[in-house]
């Protein structure tokens, strides 16, 4: 019996981290991703990339928590405007980037019921 209770508290305790971490995660994504758009609109391709890598690492955190196919679109794009940034292709990252945001955006909102 100790152990089925043990066991139902771990499995509890790790659905509640997940969460957690996308919680954590998707809005550090969106807010990086906002910040590659407004500097790709600027023209400053190798800022973009940073802020888009940074972004695709907490949006692919959050996809492990909870599976959600606006995070896996946005991971797409983000992938796509770091690839076209570091071609120095500002305005193509960043055209990647607001489409990343979209996604991104979608999946924070909140899940019906």
């Amino acid at each position: 019996m100790k152990i089925k209770t043990i066991a139902l508290a771990g499995a509890l305790l790790l659905s509640g981290a997940f969460a957690f971490a996308e919680s954590v995660h998707l809005p550090q994504a969106v807010e990086h991703t906002k910040a590659a758009i407004t500097h790709g609109e600027a023209g400053h391709a190798h800022v973009l990339v940073e802020h888009a890598t940074t972004a695709l690492a907490h949006a692919e955190a959050s996809e492990k928590a909870e599976a959600n196919p606006h995070t896996e679109e946005g991971i797409t794009h983000l992938k796509a405007a770091i690839d076209v940034g570091k071609k120095d292709d500002a305005a193509g990252g960043t055209a990647h980037a607001k489409e990343a945001l979209k996604h991104l955006e979608l999946a924070s909102q909140p899940k019906e019921k």
